[in-house]
């Protein structure tokens, strides 16, 4: 989870200058709002750990002999 946050923090801090920059082109611009970051870098956490999880539960419930077969 180390890895996620630190490329959700690297990813939003380059995103927020990159859409900063494109957005003072406009006469009529928004405000950048640090939520859609926070809410953008939840959902990528909690995608990255129902994988570990859904991954890690498949190789306990499955039978170890199988493994063994093709060694």
């Amino acid at each position: 989870m180390l890895m996620v946050i630190v490329a959700a923090l690297m990813a939003s801090i380059a995103s927020y200058y990159v859409m900063d920059d494109s957005l003072n082109a406009f006469a009529y611009r928004t405000d950048i709002e640090i939520w859609v970051f926070l809410v953008a870098s939840l959902a990528v956490a909690v995608v990255a750990f129902l994988t570990v999880v859904m991954q890690a539960a498949k190789i306990a419930l499955s039978n170890p002999a199988n493994a063994l077969r093709y060694e």
